[in-house]
């Protein structure tokens, strides 16, 4: 498939991330003990320019659900019409990371589409409630009653995201979906890579996003997904960059 399949601002995104150093080609031993051929350093994104552009990318991947449109490499017609609109009214970025998200992409939202977006809001919590002034552990707007979109870097086993719906319910929101950075679409670690062994002939399963998806029923998207790492290298990568990509593509890629 032709790498200009990938919307400009995914590409936009990658080149970014590879120029800043926050995406590297080569080998990472991850914390699934996997080896992979490329790794993601959200610790990284971190530079005025790359939060712009994140920005940008993030408003567009959210945009994209909100209105049923897909920015998937290679997403068929039949893919695009069955995506389900929906709205929201409060992004919220998990402390901390999602904090400077929340704001900088709600930025780039109003700026996209003003009249779509330019009254909606953001909100983050606090690690600690504040026992002083305004107190509570809600910084924004109060999110009682509010529709709420979930903005944050990864997701890798979800112990984080599941802290965050827990409170956004507890103070009376609705979650209605989840944006992420990435998605690398890998399944689940095995038993037996659990104990140290092999993949099992690589066995289907879902990724840890799929298994959020599905507990949750709400639409969770991300900016980059492993699909479009491996579109990005179709265009910038060497052959053997993109074969190792492909392959460990094929080994550890999830149903979902």
């Amino acid at each position: 498939m032709a790498p200009s399949s990938l919307p400009p601002f995914k590409t936009a995104f990658l080149a970014a991330c590879e120029e800043s150093g926050a995406l590297k080609f080569g080998s990472f031993v991850l914390k699934s003990k996997r080896l992979s051929p490329y790794f993601f350093n959200s610790g990284l994104f971190n530079s005025f320019s790359l939060t712009n552009t994140m920005s940008q990318a993030f408003a567009q991947t959210l945009h994209a659900e909100i209105t049923g449109q897909s920015t998937n490499a290679g997403a068929s017609d039949t893919a695009t019409a069955a995506k389900e609109p929906f709205d929201f009214d409060i992004l919220f970025g998990p402390a901390y990371k999602g904090i400077v998200l929340a704001a900088t992409v709600g930025v780039a939202l109003a700026n996209l589409d003003p009249a779509r977006y330019a009254n909606k809001n953001w909100s983050f919590n606090r690690k600690e409630a504040k026992d002083h002034g305004e107190g509570g552990t809600i910084v924004g707007a109060p999110l009682k009653g509010r529709r709420v979109v979930i903005i944050d870097d990864i997701i890798t086993a979800g112990t984080a995201i599941r802290e965050a719906i827990k409170l956004i319910q507890a103070q009376g929101g609705e979650l209605v979906g989840i944006v992420l950075a990435v998605d690398r679409q890998e399944k689940v670690v095995s038993a037996a890579e659990a104990a140290g062994e092999e993949e099992d002939g690589g066995a289907a399963r879902p990724s840890a996003i799929g298994v959020l998806r599905k507990e949750l029923g709400v639409p969770i998207t991300a900016i980059i997904t492993l699909d479009d790492v491996v579109e990005y290298l179709k265009e910038t990568g060497t052959p053997a960059q993109l074969a190792e990509l492909e392959a460990y593509r094929k080994k550890y890629k999830a149903t979902d």
